[in-house]
């Protein structure tokens, strides 16, 4: 019971590695609030977990400073508090070269991943200086710290995140808020099911070949799991992790060895 009475928000938390460091943080005893778009699929989530007052959804977009920051404000006037904040949502609809990039695509990677990061994290740590005590965990990925073909917009803004998570972390670690990011490899979650199809076309491959091509660049020659990269994010969290900030901790299987 690492996270035992620790109040935690995670964004994009109804799937994927949101759902999976969600459930992590229950088993360790934390109160937690999910934000998520899907509705049906966050109340299917709340059914399976049955984990009662712990677990509270609240609807929202990332894409949208007031869902966001709405977000951050309801899960301390719920749960009376926040001590941990997982900046999970993100991601990209539209891999594509560079050349055929639109600026609205590109605005809209920067909005989902870049900004929903900045608003929540903005709003939470006021919370933790008050507090002394607080631990910021942002959901990177390996491209923050190389790039792939047609990953122009998501490579920019993982990186931006990247190097939010350094400054912050300077910035309010004599407070006792510790902030970092997560940069994970490939995982087979249900977006990358969605969308992993066409981008892999945009590269001239079978969503099959793009797995198995993305998986020899690392070296263990295997994509990742959710269950890896919740295990990072208990660590994290917890009192263990106290002595960690401002790093951006892959768990890629050795793709980025740095």
């Amino acid at each position: 019971m690492q996270l035992k009475n620790k109040v935690a928000a995670i964004t994009g938390g109804s799937a994927g590695i949101g759902r999976g460091i969600a459930e992590a943080y229950l088993a360790e005893g934390a109160k937690v609030t999910i934000m998520a778009r899907n509705t049906e699929k966050a109340q299917a989530m709340l059914a399976e977990l049955d984990a009662g007052d712990d677990l509270v959804f609240i609807q929202g977009d990332a894409v949208n400073q007031v869902d966001v920051e709405g977000f951050i404000s309801q899960t301390i006037s719920h749960f009376g508090s926040l001590d941990i904040l997982v900046n999970n949502a993100g991601g990209s609809n539209d891999l594509q070269p560079l050349v055929d990039l639109t600026d609205e695509a590109f605005d809209h990677t920067m909005k989902w991943n870049v900004y929903s990061t900045f608003w929540a994290t903005r709003l939470a740590v006021k919370t933790m200086i008050a507090n002394e005590w607080g631990r910021v965990i942002n959901i990177s990925s390996t491209e923050g710290k190389h790039g792939k073909p047609v990953f122009t917009a998501y490579t920019a803004a993982k990186h931006a995140i990247n190097g939010m998570t350094k400054s912050i972390a300077r910035e309010v670690g004599t407070a006792g808020v510790t902030v970092n990011s997560i940069c994970p490899g490939l995982i087979i979650t249900d977006i990358v099911k969605d969308n992993g199809p066409a981008t892999a076309e945009s590269m001239g491959l079978t969503f099959d070949e793009m797995v198995t091509l993305f998986a020899k660049d690392s070296a263990l020659q295997r994509p990742n799991t959710v269950e890896e990269v919740a295990a990072m994010a208990v660590l994290l969290a917890s009192d263990a992790g106290g002595g960690i900030t401002g790093a951006l901790l892959s768990v890629d299987g050795g793709t980025a060895q740095y």
